[in-house]
């Protein structure tokens, strides 16, 4: 025992790493250990173009955490035990803390439809990514949301052999700007992907998908990227979670049942602007992890931290290496018409990419 106040961060994505950071320049005075079952960090936004083959860097989680002096345990978290502050490890070992930082983000959600556990590819984690090579035939990515659209755009351009559909009941980009989403239907098609707007997928069999209507799309591969879920851990642990098990958060974005016990990112319901929740992205991981480490800081001083202020200025969506979209917000993080479009909406997604894995690596 060392005498210091222990903080213990759950996670080493964007908003972990960052609320790491932010708490070792902030809170100098406290014990700073970062659990994660990874050893490297690697840019979660990049994966579309990991699963399209191309290299993407990663960063040594031990390496970079001392720099900082922050400590590292490579493990995965089984149970947080709330009673006596100690969050129990698959490594058969535990961790005591007086302050948790809750930021084990998202995961793709497999229980969606029948069979895409069996014979889906996923795409939320490096592991997943990993896992896929675009094969010959078809690739059916289901999905209009960001992730998908990414990765058809990423496949289509680095594989022009290989037949790529995007399925959804909904026009890709459905939630932007009618100018953002005739844009990515414009380089969609370019680009030599086909578009099915009008598909509810019921099921992914061997042999491909089936469709409400009954008929089946063959595919060489299915790429499931049609909703994201969280881990089970704070549900598990008792803590008060939203239904699909995000942890319930004041305006300090501190757990409403665990007051010792602060989330941030995917895995944390946060209020934003005209009382919409702040939805799942790195350009909330980011900011979340940062603030969470200013409000800890702050009451370790024994003041009382500021509600957190947040707002999206812009979207970004790659549409591989040549073409992108940046989408203007309002306040409530729906669309304006204006937006950005081509190679210098490509350099700045990429500029933004770079940014925020500077700001999360310690």
């Amino acid at each position: 025992m060392t005498g210091q106040h222990r903080i213990v961060v759950l996670g080493a994505g964007y908003a972990g790493l960052a609320a790491a950071r932010r708490l070792a320049s902030k809170a100098r005075e406290a014990e700073i250990t970062v659990v994660d079952a990874r050893a490297s960090f690697v840019e979660r936004v990049r994966l579309h173009q990991q699963a399209a083959g191309q290299q993407i860097s990663k960063w040594d989680l031990r390496e970079m955490l001392a720099n900082k002096n922050i400590h590292f345990v490579r493990a995965r978290a089984t149970q947080i035990d709330t009673e006596a502050k100690r969050v129990l490890l698959d490594s058969a070992t535990a961790l005591d803390y007086d302050t948790l930082v809750y930021a084990l983000g998202s995961i793709a959600d497999p229980n969606s439809v029948p069979g895409v556990a069996e014979h889906a590819y996923l795409l939320a984690t490096p592991e997943d990514a990993g896992r896929f090579t675009a094969p010959r035939g078809t690739v059916v990515i289901v999905g209009g949301g960001a992730t998908g659209i990414e990765l058809a755009a990423e496949l289509a351009e680095t594989q022009p052999d290989s037949r790529v559909m995007l399925l959804g009941p909904d026009e890709p980009g459905a939630w932007l700007s009618t100018r953002a989403r005739a844009h990515i239907r414009r380089v969609l098609e370019r680009l030599g992907v086909e578009i099915r707007s009008d598909a509810k997928v019921i099921e992914v069999t061997g042999e491909g998908v089936r469709l409400a209507d009954g008929s089946l799309i063959e595919a060489a591969a299915t790429v499931w990227t049609a909703g994201f879920g969280v881990p089970d851990l704070a549900a598990r642990s008792g803590l008060s979670v939203d239904r699909v098990g995000r942890v319930l958060t004041d305006a300090s974005l501190r757990s409403l049942s665990h007051p010792d016990v602060y989330a941030a990112g995917d895995s944390a319901v946060i209020a934003g602007p005209g009382g919409r929740e702040l939805r799942m992205a790195c350009a909330t991981a980011l900011p979340t992890g940062k603030y969470a480490a200013d409000a800890i800081a702050t009451r370790l001083r024994g003041g009382e931290p500021v509600p957190l202020r947040f707002r999206y200025a812009v979207q970004c969506l790659s549409l591989g290496r040549r073409d992108g979209l940046i989408q203007f917000l309002h306040t409530d993080d729906s669309p304006r018409r204006t937006v950005l479009t081509g190679r210098t909406a490509a350099w700045v997604k990429e500029a933004v990419v770079r940014g925020a894995g500077w700001a999360a690596r310690p």
